[in-house]
């Protein structure tokens, strides 16, 4: 059995919906569906939240898992990305004030207000700037308005929340996606059936 880990919601269905098109399972999950192990043929599936995906595939207990770029890099678990899925497109940036240009650049501690600690500082720690990480779970983008912190790091869609609230995108770190990930152990033990997962979304992908 080939099991994977997806988190609830759009993403999950839509992986359900591409195994769906590829003939190898047909399950559907409504929104009052409570079930958080669901099993099908040859395949099992594990609703989780998408920050434990990484964990169940790197532990074992998942063969295989569908999860966003930025969670792949903000857990920095030990598994292999081997797909993006194309889906899920975003950005994770520095942003901060308009009127505040690149200053930031020049701050000798940097204050960064984010979700993602582990991406930020190993960003700036990659150019070599020294920085107070503030981790905040909920509208980072208050940081630079109340004076918090001097940019934030963050994922950017559309932008419009920037703009509303005076602030700009001042560097994109990492363009973002839904990657299919692998347990490394079973790439090796289950390679057949894991190699026809692989074929099958690449083909669709493409489309």
């Amino acid at each position: 059995m080939l099991t994977f880990a997806l988190s609830k919601g759009r993403l999950a269905n839509k992986i359900l919906d591409m195994l769906r098109k590829m003939n190898l399972c047909d399950i559907t999950i409504d929104d009052d569906d409570r079930r958080l192990v669901i099993e099908a043929g040859d395949y099992r599936f594990f609703l989780a939240k998408p920050s434990d995906v990484p964990t169940f595939v790197d532990l074992g207990v998942a063969d295989l898992g569908v999860v966003g770029k930025d969670t792949i890099l903000e857990e920095n678990r030990d598994i292999t990305q081997v797909l993006d899925l194309g889906f899920g497109k975003c950005r994770m940036c520095v942003c901060g004030k308009v009127e505040d240009g690149m200053s930031y650049k020049l701050k000798n501690n940097l204050r960064v207000a984010t979700k993602y600690p582990h991406i930020a500082k190993a960003y700036f720690d990659s150019i070599n700037q020294n920085t107070t990480i503030i981790k905040l779970n909920g509208s980072v983008e208050l940081g630079p308005v109340v004076g918090m912190s001097d940019v934030i790091v963050d994922i950017v869609e559309s932008g419009r929340t920037l703009k509303e609230n005076g602030l700009e995108v001042k560097e994109v770190i990492h363009e973002l996606s839904a990657r299919l990930v692998a347990n490394n152990a079973s790439l090796k033990t289950k390679y057949d059936e894991i190699s026809e997962i692989i074929k099958g979304f690449k083909e669709l992908v493409k489309e």
